[in-house]
Formats: C-alpha cells, structure tokens, sequence
C-alpha cells in the first residue's frame, strides 16, 4: 500500500468506521501534532482518544478525501467531514444539525505510518452556514 493509499485507508475507513483496533497500524506511537510551527507529542493513545471525542459530538461522522498531494514523506489531504452535531463541543449543546465540515489535513508518513500529523478544519464555515452560531 503507498503512503497515499495508507493516509486514504486510515480516514476514510479507520476513522470513519471507528476502527480502533486498527489505529496502531497506521499511527506511530510517537507520533507529534503540528500546529504552526508548535510540535506536542499526540501518540497513539492521543489519537485513540481524539477520535473517541470526536464520535462522541458526531457519532455518525464520516470522512472522504477528495484529493491528495504527495511529495517525499508528507502526504495532503483535503477532505469533506459529515456528521450530525449530537454531543456538546467548544460549549455548544447538540443540535441535531447535520454538518459538512472541510478541511486540509497534512501527514508525514514513514515506514507506512503516521509520525506526523496537522492540517485546519473549516469549522467556522460550516457552523455559521447551519446557523448554530450568528454574526456578533
């Protein structure tokens, strides 16, 4: 399986199916999070649990990437996120809204697993359009 293939595989079905078992065959156990230019250590477990949390506020979410980028290790994902807003998050209660969340996301691959991994969510966007936060 390419690095492409491998990144493609974790999102959409791992992530998408809450595949737990299979994390570790795709997610280093020191694996970083890049945001910006601040690296802090995710692991294994920090990814379990991040998509634990997920599910928890959209247990329905799926992800399907639309288009990929690849050069040397890093591998560029834009992706579309759907779900229905059932769980609390940032403060906001559920409000059964569907939502179509875009976004980007940036990993480094080595040896066929995640090491690296960072990227935006247009969250903003799609709470704005659902009308479940307003203009000030």
């Amino acid at each position: 399986m390419s690095d492409k293939e491998a990144v493609r595989y974790f999102y959409e079905r791992v992530v998408s199916e809450h595949l737990l078992d299979e994390v570790a065959a795709y997610i280093a156990e020191d694996c970083v999070l890049r945001i910006g230019e601040q690296t802090v250590l995710l692991g294994l477990e920090g990814m379990k649990q991040h998509l634990i949390d997920v599910k928890k506020t959209y247990p329905d979410y799926t992800m399907r990437i639309i288009r990929q980028y690849h050069d040397g290790d890093y591998v560029i994902s834009e992706f579309i996120m759907e779900g229905t807003h059932q769980g609390e998050w940032l403060g906001m209660k559920p409000t059964n809204k569907r939502l179509t969340i875009t976004g980007v996301d940036v990993d480094k691959v080595q040896n066929g697993k995640i090491v690296e991994h960072g990227g935006a969510a247009n969250t903003f966007e799609a709470l704005f359009q659902a009308h479940i936060i307003q203009p000030a």
